[in-house]
């Protein structure tokens, strides 16, 4: 839920589909198939191949899961944009975000850096949450109006800048759920 928003229950939509491991399992299907459907001499190949990349999400969704069965804190604060509704949603963590989804504006309020100092100090959470290329500049604003100061900022992978060459969905995925650990658990 949007920090100014706590209360409604209206749904929320996030175009950024992908960060749901049980998302892109659907995906993975659905462009096997299309490929298949183009490229019929290879369709079994890439029905075999999809199945094999469909395990290795589906295990690292079994990895997230058993991280939050096993967490700590059940809730996450994000002093920043939020693009992960939907991994969120997939493991039942609440959240609190400083932006609905992935806003133009550039700065919270203040009213919302305090809902969120206030959130971090009654939940006695261990991390705020930023996204990648984020300047960090809401997640200190709300650290320095928060009595709490041992709270580490924690970075979430959204995938939507530049990767490393090296990088791949998986990996960063599992990057994703090192940084969860350590936010859910203290």
């Amino acid at each position: 839920m949007q920090a100014e928003e706590e209360g409604e229950d209206e749904l929320e939509y996030d175009e950024h589909i992908w960060l749901s491991l049980k998302n892109a399992a659907v995906l993975t299907d659905a462009i096997a198939e299309k490929l298949g459907e183009k490229d019929g001499d290879r369709k079994d190949d890439y029905i075999k191949n999809a199945a094999a990349y469909r395990e290795k999400l589906e295990a690292l969704d079994g990895e997230y899961a058993s991280a939050v069965a096993n967490a700590r804190y059940k809730t996450l604060i994000f002093a920043d944009r939020f693009p992960f509704r939907y991994l969120m949603d997939d493991y039942g963590l609440e959240y609190y975000a400083a932006f609905s989804g992935c806003s133009a504006e550039s700065d919270p309020t203040l009213s919302t850096l305090m809902f969120l100092a206030e959130k971090l100090d009654a939940l006695k959470l261990p991390a705020l949450i930023t996204i990648d290329g984020s300047n960090q500049k809401a997640a200190k604003g709300v650290l320095d109006a928060a009595k709490s100061k041992d709270v580490k900022i924690l970075t979430l992978n959204s995938m939507q800048s530049a990767a490393d060459k090296n990088d791949t969905y998986l990996s960063i995925m599992e990057n994703n759920l090192s940084v969860l650990k350590q936010a859910v658990s203290g």
